[in-house]
C-alpha cells in the first residue's frame, strides 16, 4: 500500500544529533527536571530513532505537521511535532496515547471484489487512527489536549484534496481491518501463510491487516512510509503468492518506463521514469490507494487501458493498440467492465472480451510453442477443451478460442451462408468429422499435393495461423502477433474473398495461398477443375470449402448457398467422393446445372 502523505520529503535528520538530544533529555530526567510536553516528545523521538541509524526521523518527514515541517502542510506556530498524534496527558483513550480527535464516520464504503475471501469490516484499530486525518473529515490540528484547534498555514484545515485524502469511500483502496489467518489462506491459496510474513510486515494483536501492516508513520526511509523496500513488489509478495509470477514476462522485463507512461501511471500513485517494469512489478497495473477500477485495484478504469498504456509501442516493441483501431477486432472496449475472474467462462452474464480473457498478466511469457500447444502469451488462462469441459489453465491454443467461439450461446452467426450450418467451432474442428483443418490433430488426407513446404499432411496448425493481425510478422509485417485486429474480416491474417465473380489473383485468396501453392492449385493437381472454377468461372474458394471442418462431407465441402443451390434436375445439393481426386456433384451454380456430374 502507498502512503497517505501528500507532499515530498526534504532532507534526512542526523541520527547522531537525535541520539545527542536523547542523551540530554535523559540527563534532565535523572536530575529530577520534568520536561515540557514538547521536550518529552523530542525525547521520544530520540529514543525511538536511536535504535536505527538508517531510519528516517518523523521530524524530517511530512508527518511532522509542526511549524518546522519540511512539507507544505504545517502549523502557523505550533512547535511540538508529536502533539498532532500523541500526548502525555489527556489522551482520548486510544492507544498509543492518541491525541488526535477521531473521525465521526461510522459507515465507510469498504473494499469488495468477486474474488475476495476476507471479511472486511469497518476500519478499526490503528487504521481508524490513520483515518482520523486521512478521511478528510477532521481538522488536522484538532487534538484532545488543546482547548482550541491548532491553526495551519495557508488556510488549511482538513487534509487537502489529493492522494493523502482517502475520503470515506475506501472501495478503491487495499482492504484493511480484516482477519488474516490460516483459515483465510485455506480459502485463498494465493495468499502466504501469515505465520511466515517476511520483513517488517506485521498484523495487529487481533491478527488483522491494518494500515500499519504496510506503513510506518514514523519512518519514511523507503518512501511513502512503507515498512520495507517495495522494489520488485517485495512488500506485495510478502502476502500475495502467485506461483507463476516470478517467471512471467512482466516480472522479468528490463524495459525502463518512458516519461509519458510514468506520467499516466502517476495519476493514481507516483512512479519514476527511471524504473523498469520488473522493478515496478505489481504497481505497473495495480495501485493500493484510490484505484480507478476499484474491484481489482487497477490504475485505469477502462480494463484495456491498464494494458495498452504500455502495449502501444511506447514501451512495448509491438503496438497492439494500433490493431484495435482496425475494421475487424476483438472488441475489448465493448462491455469490458463486465469481466470477472470467477464468471461462467462459456456464458457470462454479459458477453464481452477483455485482454485478460486471453492473457494472464501474472503468467504470460515470451515462450514460443508448436501447434497445438499453448504459447507463452496465452499461458495461465481458462478455456474449453475439445469435449466442451472447462480447463484451467489451457494446454492447447484452441482451448482459449473455444471459450467464446464454441458452446457460447451468444457466439454469433456464420460469416458465410452454408449448406450445413454449424457455428460452434469446437464441433467444426471435431476429429470425428469427415474433414477438418488439422487444429486438434492430423487431417484425414494422407496426400495433399498443394501443400507448401515445410507443411506436410501430418502437420498441425493453430487458430492464429489464419486469425491474426494483417501486420504481424507471420503476415510479413512488423506489428504484433495475435488476433487483436486486422483489416481483413473476420480477423484474418490475409485477404480471403468470399464473393464470387472476382478475378483470381494472389491477393484475392492470399490466406489459402499461404499454405496451398497457388500454381499447383491452378494446375489442377488436387482437383481436375480448380482452374476452371476459380479462374474461368470466378468462383471463390469459400463457395465450395468450409475452412474449419464439416461433419458429413469430405474435403471441407460445404457449399455457400448464396451461389450454390440444389440441382434442378435431381433436386439434390450434394458432393460425393468416388476415390482419390475423383467425385461428382449435384447442384446448380452460376446458372449451370450439375446432375451427379463426375470428374
Amino acid at each position: 500500500m502507498k502512503t497517505f502523505a501528500t507532499t515530498s520529503l526534504v532532507g534526512r535528520a542526523s541520527s547522531r544529533a537525535v541520539r545527542s538530544g536523547a542523551s540530554a533529555e535523559r540527563r534532565k530526567l535523572k536530575s529530577g527536571f520534568l520536561p515540557k510536553a514538547a521536550t518529552f516528545c523530542s525525547l521520544l523521538i530520540g529514543l525511538f530513532f536511536a535504535t536505527s541509524l538508517r531510519a528516517n526521523s518523523v521530524v524530517t518527514s511530512v508527518h511532522n505537521l509542526s511549524v518546522s515541517s519540511p512539507g507544505t502542510i504545517k502549523a502557523t506556530a505550533e512547535g511540538d511535532v508529536c502533539i498532532f498524534c500523541h500526548t502525555v496527558h489527556r489522551a482520548n483513550g486510544q492507544t498509543p496515547l492518541w491525541n488526535h480527535n477521531m473521525s465521526g464516520v461510522t459507515n465507510y464504503i469498504v473494499y469488495s471484489s468477486p474474488t475476495l475471501k476476507a471479511v472486511v469490516g469497518q476500519p478499526n484499530g490503528s487504521s481508524r487512527l490513520c483515518l482520523s486525518c486521512h478521511d478528510g473529515t477532521v481538522a488536522l490540528g484538532s487534538v484532545n489536549s488543546r482547548t482550541s484547534t491548532i491553526q495551519m498555514q495557508n488556510g488549511v484545515t482538513t487534509m487537502p484534496t489529493g492522494r493523502g485524502n482517502l475520503g470515506t469511500d475506501l472501495s478503491g483502496d487495499h482492504p484493511i481491518s480484516f482477519i488474516y489467518d490460516a483459515a483465510l489462506v485455506a480459502q485463498d491459496p494465493a495468499l502466504n501463510n501469515p505465520a511466515q510474513l517476511t520483513g517488517k510486515v506485521k498484523l495487529d494483536h487481533d491478527k488483522q491487516m491494518q494500515c500499519t501492516s504496510c506503513h510506518d508513520p514514523h519512518d519514511d526511509q523507503f518512501g511513502n512510509f512503507l515498512v520495507m523496500d517495495n522494489t520488485a513488489s517485495a512488500l506485495c509478495i510478502a502476502c500475495h503468492n502467485n506461483p507463476t509470477w516470478p517467471t512471467s514476462a512482466h516480472a522479468m522485463s528490463p524495459k525502463v518506463l518512458t516519461a509519458n507512461i510514468a506520467s499516466q501511471l502517476s495519476a493514481t500513485t507516483p512512479v519514476k521514469p527511471t524504473q523498469t517494469v520488473s522493478e515496478l512489478a505489481c504497481d505497473s497495473c495495480h495501485t493500493p490507494h484510490r484505484a480507478a477500477s476499484k474491484q481489482f485495484l487497477m490504475r485505469f478504469d477502462a480494463p484495456e487501458q491498464n494494458c495498452l498504456v504500455c502495449h502501444n509501442g511506447d514501451l512495448s516493441s509491438k503496438n497492439v493498440a494500433a490493431d484495435f483501431q482496425k475494421i475487424s477486432v476483438h472488441p475489448v472496449t465493448l462491455n469490458g467492465k463486465s469481466h470477472s475472474p470467477n464468471e461462467d467462462p462459456i456464458n457470462p452474464p454479459t458477453r464481452h472480451v477483455t485482454c485478460t480473457d486471453c492473457h494472464n498478466p501474472h503468467a504470460a511469457s515470451t515462450l514460443a510453442a508448436n501447434p497445438p500447444d499453448v504459447s507463452g502469451a496465452l499461458t495461465g488462462v481458462k478455456g474449453i477443451n475439445e469435449v466442451g469441459a472447462v480447463i484451467n489453465p489451457i494446454v492447447h491454443e484452441y482451448e482459449v478460442c473455444f471459450r467464446c467461439h464454441a458452446d457460447s450461446a451468444a457466439r454469433g452467426p456464420a460469416t458465410v451462408t452454408r449448406q450445413f450450418i454449424q457455428t460452434n467451432v469446437r464441433l467444426q474442428f471435431s476429429t470425428a468429422n469427415q474433414s477438418f483443418h488439422p487444429v486438434e490433430e492430423q487431417g484425414k488426407n494422407d496426400t495433399v499435393p498443394s501443400l507448401i513446404s515445410p507443411m506436410l499432411p501430418q502437420s498441425l496448425i493453430s487458430c492464429t495461423d489464419c486469425h491474426n493481425s494483417d501486420t504481424s510478422p507471420a503476415a510479413g509485417g512488423s506489428g504484433a502477433n495475435g488476433p487483436h485486429g486486422s483489416i481483413f474480416a473476420p480477423l484474418l491474417e490475409r485477404n480471403l474473398s468470399t464473393q464470387d465473380f472476382q478475378a483470381e489473383s494472389p491477393e484475392q485468396y492470399a490466406l489459402c495461398y499461404k499454405c496451398h501453392d497457388r500454381m499447383r492449385i491452378l494446375a489442377n493437381q488436387s482437383f481436375a477443375f480448380h482452374s476452371k472454377h476459380v479462374v474461368d468461372d470466378q468462383t471463390a474458394c469459400t463457395t465450395c470449402h468450409d475452412s474449419h471442418g464439416v461433419a458429413n462431407a469430405p474435403h471441407l465441402i460445404n457449399f455457400n448457398t448464396t451461389f450454390v443451390t440444389p440441382s434442378l434436375l435431381n433436386g439434390q445439393l450434394q458432393y460425393n467422393s468416388t476415390g482419390f481426386l475423383h467425385g461428382n456433384c449435384s447442384l446448380t451454380c452460376h446458372g449451370k446445372d450439375h446432375n451427379a456430374t463426375p470428374y
